[in-house]
């Protein structure tokens, strides 16, 4: 179970979870407040505004690469990271990628040691 669990995979899916738990508990406050979550996000001023430009960007950046690597590193099914993050949240799967990729690399290290 532990096999190939890096340091480093293991931060990655520790900033996973706490993507997860962190925006889910937002996403349960505006579900039980009935908000108009898209309303609220894109029109509360400058500054939200600004903020939400900042992480659709990352999103695409970190979404690109994730095509990009999985086809290099040959990863499986690496397109439901990207399409999980609409039904979770980028701060959830990006990590989660991030730790699936470092196991990959670590197997991939072990084999050719």
């Amino acid at each position: 179970m532990t096999k190939h669990w890096t340091p480093l995979a293991i931060t990655w899916l520790v900033l996973a979870i706490v993507g997860l738990v962190g925006t889910w508990t937002f996403n349960t406050l505006a579900i039980i407040q009935s908000r108009n979550f898209i309303g609220d996000w894109v029109g509360s001023g400058p500054s939200v505004s600004s903020l939400t430009v900042d992480l659709l960007v990352v999103a695409v950046a970190g979404s690109i690469l994730i095509v990009i690597e999985s086809r290099r590193l040959g990863m499986k099914r690496a397109w439901l990271y990207i399409v999980l993050s609409g039904l979770t949240a980028f701060a959830f799967t990006f990590p989660l990628f991030l730790a699936m990729r470092e196991r990959k690399l670590a197997a991939a290290r072990a084999v050719s040691a």
